[in-house]
């Protein structure tokens, strides 16, 4: 086959100018939309001053909270000021009433020695001097002269104020000296009290007593196994407060399966009258659908509020919200499939003559039931993590526990704990949503 002349080329090129001179827009249309996402998120940078929010933000409480979270620390006061220096413990504090921690010594001279982090970080004291250790180096501060003062150079890792003196030792804690007052602070791994608090008689003991007390010991509480006070200790944990927070919990799930359960039944049969192919009344659709519209529009956490005001703060409240936003969202959800099925099995079943609700049970529903069962699943599984937020502005279940325990700002043990537990039962009806779908509509080919 010959090669073609440039004079056939040009021939070619005159016959069908769509394909070979094509608009700028369209030969180089890639490199145009690469350029307007790069202006546009040049202009996001701008608009919302990205760089100085950057700069202004406390990265530093970051490290603060993540830490607080797999932690928690003790804090022992000693006033100077007082005839015979004594710790103070924070009020409820992990040690229980009457602590005596082997890292808080007296020494024969009737001063105090605090290891932080062992010998190797720790503060020795009396009412006049007061010897910080830690990174390998002794500080001194003199306290006689009515404010502390360092005697020698002020390292980095300690502050030194007009009337006070700080001194930071990394995650392990660190002390503050005033002339009239030293307060420590210890840091330690993992969740104090978790099982038992300090007003439970199974506190202080090794899992090793606990679980010889469970089966064999005498009873601790005349009238009452020792099993059935340990689970009663454990879940009225007045620090960690099992049985409120998975009462809570429960609420949330409550709240998520009621709401999406109610919202599926509602938008079922009026998913019927806004389908066009189904419901031949043009006024019925628009009203319906701009009724689906209104309801999903309104954003579930502004129903919660509305609803909060009219019935008072409960799960009553988040159920309604999540019921009210379901509804429009699966009303449009099912109308959309209706209007999307093939009519030929439903003209099929018309042709035997069969009735309306026939025609609608075998031309209709053998199409659409896969879609409604797994976006309604779907819906169910998203509003449980949906409720959880709700909650927060007085809707019931773990959500309003999670604020409250965060507003306190100093419960980040806590706040983790529920966060873990969302996580958990998120995870949970994730995997029961997916074996339900497997189960109800049949395995994807792609998933095979």
């Amino acid at each position: 086959m010959s090669a073609m002349t440039a004079a056939e080329m040009s021939s070619i090129e005159g016959r069908y100018p769509q394909i070979f001179q094509r608009p700028l827009i369209k030969r180089q249309g890639h490199w145009f939309l690469l350029g307007g996402i790069v202006l546009y998120l040049a202009y996001a940078v701008w608009f919302f001053n990205l760089p100085q929010i950057l700069s202004d933000a406390h990265w530093e409480r970051m490290g603060l909270y993540l830490t607080q979270w797999v932690s928690y620390d003790v804090q022992p006061d000693f006033r100077l000021d007082a005839p015979a220096i004594t710790p103070k413990y924070q009020r409820f504090s992990p040690l229980g009433d009457n602590p005596s921690p082997d890292w808080v010594k007296i020494n024969p001279d009737s001063s105090f020695t605090v290891e932080i982090d062992g010998p190797g970080k720790s503060v020795t004291f009396s009412k006049t001097e007061a010897t910080v250790v830690a990174f390998g180096e002794t500080v001194p501060v003199a306290l006689a002269s009515g404010k502390p003062v360092v005697d020698g150079p002020v390292p980095d890792w300690i502050t030194a104020h007009e009337d006070e003196v700080v001194a930071k030792m990394g995650f392990a804690g660190g002390v503050r000296i005033a002339v009239d007052r030293i307060k420590v602070t210890k840091r330690f791994f993992g969740w104090p009290n978790f099982i038992f608090d300090t007003r439970s008689p199974f506190f202080g003991k090794s899992a090793g007593e606990v679980i010889s007390l469970l089966i064999f010991g005498p009873e601790l509480k005349p009238g009452t196994s020792n099993r059935a006070l340990a689970f009663d200790n454990f879940w009225n944990n007045s620090q960690w407060q099992h049985g409120d927070v998975w009462t809570k919990l429960l609420q949330t799930i409550v709240m998520a399966f009621l709401g999406t359960l109610l919202g599926a039944l509602v938008a079922f049969p009026l998913s019927f009258f806004a389908a066009r192919n189904i419901t031949p009344s043009r006024l019925m659709n628009q009203l319906l659908k701009r009724f689906f519209d209104f309801m999903r529009s309104v954003d579930m956490l502004i129903w919660a509020l509305f609803f909060t005001r009219a019935f008072g703060p409960g799960p009553l409240a988040g159920s309604a919200a999540i019921f009210f936003t379901e509804t429009g969202t699966l009303g449009k959800v099912y109308s959309e499939a209706l209007e999307n099925i093939d009519d030929k099995p439903r003209e099929g079943i018309k042709s035997t003559g069969a009735g309306g609700l026939l025609v609608q049970r075998y031309g209709v529903l053998p199409q659409v039931v896969p879609v409604f069962v797994g976006q309604t699943l779907y819906q169910w599984e998203s509003n449980t993590r949906g409720a959880t937020i709700i909650g927060a502005v007085g809707a019931g279940g773990i959500g309003l526990k999670l604020w409250e325990a965060m507003r306190t700002n100093s419960n980040w043990a806590n706040v983790f704990y529920m966060v873990l537990l969302i996580l958990l039962v998120v995870f949970i009806f994730d995997n029961i949503s997916n074996v339900l779908r497997r189960r109800l509509i049949g395995t994807n080919p792609a998933e095979r």
